[in-house]
Formats: C-alpha cells, sequence, structure tokens
C-alpha cells in the first residue's frame, strides 16, 4: 500500500486502485477506520466513497465491513464535518478573490 492510495483484487482477478481518503481512530467505538474512493460516480455525479475498519499497525491488514449503525453515523458525521470546511474554505477564498 502506498501511502494515499491502495488496491484491492476483487473475486474476479480485477485490480481497483483506490485514494485514500483520511483514517481515523474513533475514541467512541475504539476501532480504526479508513475512508476511501474509487473516484467513479454515481447517477447523481456524486463521488463514491467507502469506508472500512482496518488495522493500522497491519501493513496486510484486510478490510473489514461496518456492519453498526451507530459506527456509520461516525463515519457520516465526519464526512459531513469536512464537506462544511471544504464548502467553507471555497467561499473565503471565493471572497478574497472579488
Amino acid at each position: 500500500m502506498k501511502k494515499n492510495s491502495f488496491s484491492m483484487i476483487d473475486e474476479n482477478g480485477n485490480e481497483t486502485v483506490y485514494d485514500v481518503l483520511f483514517t481515523f481512530e474513533s475514541e467512541e467505538t475504539h476501532k480504526n477506520y479508513i475512508v476511501y474512493t474509487d473516484n467513479t460516480k454515481d447517477q447523481q455525479g456524486n463521488v463514491e466513497v467507502y469506508a472500512s475498519i482496518y488495522d493500522p499497525n497491519d501493513p496486510h491488514s484486510r478490510l473489514e465491513a461496518i456492519e453498526t449503525e451507530k459506527e456509520w453515523k461516525v463515519i457520516e458525521t465526519i464526512l459531513e464535518t469536512l464537506q462544511e470546511q471544504v464548502r467553507n474554505a471555497a467561499n473565503n477564498s471565493g471572497e478574497q478573490e472579488q
């Protein structure tokens, strides 16, 4: 795994490269999460984003599925916060250019 990307091979032998958006350890669940994308877009034009549980101390860590609503809520909250920060930064840079 490179620092900011990794690849996975599916059951058909197809390799997909994913970009790591961010990783974090939740104090609430005591697990480590990785949020990543293959940069494909859904029908609405939004970039597809995935999240999994992983072990940051194992370079060959298998990604594990997130199974609880509580865990998804933690991840969604972080994504929403980051999106808001990006929007605010874009708005502020637009104001400075005027």
